[in-house]
């Protein structure tokens, strides 16, 4: 209440100076754009709890999602031990049943 009582005494105090044409524009245009920055503000401050909760559900599917990949990667290099290891066992066997046959 106070800001419109100083707004009220400043546009007194403007009237009484008989400023000019384009003085007057000019403090309209700083008005209007200070009313739309308040406006845009209380827009803002009204959804930002919706941005913050769509940002945080956002974050938590990505996080699902690295996690996902990471047990798949986890489980490719798992098999593919197994299949080295059987390679091995494979080839270890057939060296040493040529062994047994040269000796």
């Amino acid at each position: 209440m106070e800001t419109v009582q100083e707004l009220i005494s400043l546009a007194k105090e403007l009237m009484a100076w008989r400023p000019s044409r384009k003085l007057v524009k000019l403090y309209v245009l700083g008005g209007v754009l200070a009313f739309f920055g308040v406006v845009i503000g209380l827009v803002e401050t009204v959804c930002s709890p919706f941005t913050v909760a769509s940002r945080l559900r956002d974050e938590e599917a990505a996080v699902a999602e690295l996690l996902v990949a990471r047990k798949r990667k986890v489980l490719a290099t798992q098999t593919l031990r197994e299949k080295s290891k059987q390679q091995e066992a494979v080839l270890c066997s057939r060296a040493l049943s040529n062994r047994q046959h040269a000796s």
